[in-house]
């Protein structure tokens, strides 16, 4: 028994997962009292509006980043040791970065009726929001790449630390913009808040290390712009038309459905959202740098199965929990106004389960640069959800928009094990 115990205090995604609990729980407990406060002064219509700006402004960030943070992550994780490769590719990175941040900075400073019309229609008038969003955006893209050289270090710890103080810091600015703006204060809330998270970061990482020095004009390298650019396909795909179809599906329930049926949609989203950043962020901060190291297929197998056994437990746990308080769990966090929700719980939860098992294999995607299987798994789950979403909507109402999530990530998975059949079934080898 003491041996079963000493085994798991040495267990290092034990150890990860219980600092990035912590760091999570924070961030939770800030998004929901933000999500309360929306709710309640903003209703139903006030929170369909936001998910589109949030879907959008994750393509944006994305796109202004280039989609690198993974590819970021994975080369330093990979060649921490070696100056010159990390030079090169941290140079090549900063810089393509720099130009395309400009130039999108630009575009939407300078033409934001353009995105206004685009995300919320010419019935709305928030192009302001796109001026601040091109002022932050350079903020943020520094803040994002910063974070994934703190990252690549698997410096976890200081990670976290960071997310929680940025998660403290952006309550209090939605709930300042919020309660004196309204729906004007909760956009540019959203818009600054991952901006100003760079002050916290570049705080932080000065003491840790002086990366500057790793950043230099002359040594921008074409082998990185190749080997990066796979990588920036594969995220900003993901960033710009997963965003694109939910914003499509949201605005097919507005117009065949109602608004408010829209806010129910997003106010679920906005719940598997919070508790999902449990998963997103440890396999973010633990499992792709271990997927990087690893050369073997039996290691990758060993590695998922892993995951699994630790992780996935404590979710269906949880998922158990939250369906069973589904009802108060409405009250406390939105209002009676939400109340006609509840039967999206059920979908979601047993769709995010779906997902979770989906996503620490596809990141074997992201370590090993597996590009086209990306893609076209990419393109296919896209596919099948906005087509499924559209015909179950038709059916089945607002509803059908989760019931279409479950069998997305059912298909999903599937597809991933049919994938990686060869590692997961068949004999041991270098992959």
């Amino acid at each position: 028994m003491n041996s079963y115990f000493d085994k798991l205090k040495n267990n290092v995604l034990i150890k990860v997962s219980s600092f990035n609990a912590i760091g999570v729980f924070v961030k939770m407990v800030t998004g929901f009292i933000s999500l309360k406060v929306i709710a309640v002064l903003l209703g139903p219509e006030g929170l369909a509006l936001i998910g589109n700006l949030r879907n959008v402004l994750t393509s944006i960030q994305s796109v202004g980043t280039l989609g690198l943070y993974n590819g970021v992550v994975k080369y330093i994780a990979e060649f921490k040791n070696n100056k010159e490769e990390l030079t090169a590719m941290l140079s090549t990175t900063y810089l393509f970065c720099f130009a395309v941040t400009l130039i999108l900075s630009g575009w939407l400073y300078f033409d934001p009726s353009f995105w206004n019309d685009l995300i919320f229609g010419n019935q709305y008038n928030y192009s302001f929001i796109f001026k601040a969003l091109a002022i932050a955006l350079p903020f943020y893209s520094i803040n994002t790449l910063c974070l994934a050289i703190i990252n690549g270090y698997s410096k976890y710890k200081v990670y976290i630390l960071i997310n929680i103080a940025a998660s403290i810091i952006g309550l209090l600015i939605t709930l300042l913009l919020v309660w004196e703006y309204r729906l004007e204060g909760a956009f540019l809330a959203i818009v600054i808040n991952p901006a100003i998270s760079l002050l916290i970061t570049v705080v932080v990482i000065l003491k840790q290390m002086d990366f500057t020095k790793f950043i230099l004009l002359n040594k921008i390298s074409p082998k990185y712009i190749k080997r990066l650019s796979s990588y920036a396909i594969m995220a900003l795909m993901s960033a710009t038309v997963l965003p694109a179809i939910l914003i499509r599906i949201r605005n097919f329930i507005i117009n065949t459905q109602g608004i408010e049926e829209a806010g129910y949609w997003e106010a679920i989203q906005s719940i598997s959202s919070q508790y999902m950043l449990f998963i997103t962020t440890l396999l973010t901060i633990y499992l792709l740098p271990k997927l990087a190291e690893i050369k073997r297929s039996k290691d990758f197998k060993l590695e998922v199965v892993n995951f699994y056994k630790t992780i996935l437990p404590v979710f269906v746990l949880g998922f158990l929990i939250i369906y069973a308080l589904r009802n108060f769990i409405i009250r406390i966090l939105f209002s009676e106004d939400f109340i006609l929700m509840e039967p999206l719980f059920l979908w979601q939860l047993f769709g995010d389960f779906f997902k979770i098992a989906s996503l620490v294999i596809a990141y074997q995607f992201l370590a090993k640069r597996m590009f086209w299987q990306y893609v076209i798994t990419e393109v296919i789950s896209f596919g099948f959800l906005y087509f499924a979403s559209i015909y179950l909507v038709n059916r089945f109402g607002f509803i059908g928009a989760s019931m279409a999530y479950f069998f997305n990530y059912v298909f999903y998975f599937l597809l991933l094990v049919l994938v990686f059949r060869k590692s997961f079934f068949g004999p041991d080898r270098s992959i």
